[in-house]
């Protein structure tokens, strides 16, 4: 349980320095960008690292906090569709994007809540419950500050036809096969 709240804390303070510290955040990034990125990216990845250990550690003896009725593994398959969709998004400038505004937030959120849905152990609501409170705040907080730019593909037309194609093909592949490769579970034994 430590080091999975030990992650969330290390990834989710680094990704919330700029919902309460922008001053901060704008001033280590003006001193060294290649330093702020640097260190941003460091103490990511220890929590990224932190929070898969901890969350396995904690699906060896779960704590189920509630049980979910069958029918929400088809809700949470229909509202994980567009998840890689929007995640893309904000990379390939379209309809898309200017539509959804912050694609990318939504996407997590959508993760998260499909994820809570059918998920009910201690881990689980820690895990997704976190990524979902923190894009929450985060879209909150864009709303009182500027978006930087995010590098990408120019923006056309057909990049809403690649988005939506990718992020189909990404969705079926983690669905299928990549989901019980890296997490050890196949999501869709539920729905049958």
């Amino acid at each position: 349980m430590r080091q999975l709240l030990l992650g969330l804390v290390l990834f989710f303070g680094m990704h919330s320095v700029s919902i309460v510290a922008l001053p901060l955040r704008d001033k280590l990034a003006a001193t060294s960008e290649l330093g702020w990125k640097s260190l941003y990216g460091i103490i990511s990845l220890i929590g990224i690292v932190l929070m898969v250990r901890g969350y396995a550690d904690l699906r060896q003896a779960p704590t189920l906090l509630y049980v979910s009725p069958s029918w929400l593994h088809h809700v949470a398959a229909v509202l994980l569709l567009p998840t890689f969709v929007l995640f893309l998004a904000p990379y390939f400038p379209g309809r898309i994007k200017s539509a959804v505004k912050h694609p990318q937030l939504l996407a997590v959120k959508v993760w998260a809540l499909a994820h809570l849905l059918v998920n009910g152990t201690l881990g689980d609501v820690l895990l997704f419950g976190s990524f979902l409170l923190w894009a929450v705040a985060d879209r909150i907080s864009m709303k009182s500050r500027i978006a930087r730019p995010i590098p990408g593909a120019p923006e056309f037309r057909a990049n809403d036809v690649v988005v939506v194609v990718v992020g189909l093909i990404l969705y079926a592949a983690t669905v299928f096969w990549l989901h019980e490769i890296l997490f050890g579970v196949r999501p869709f034994v539920q729905l049958l």
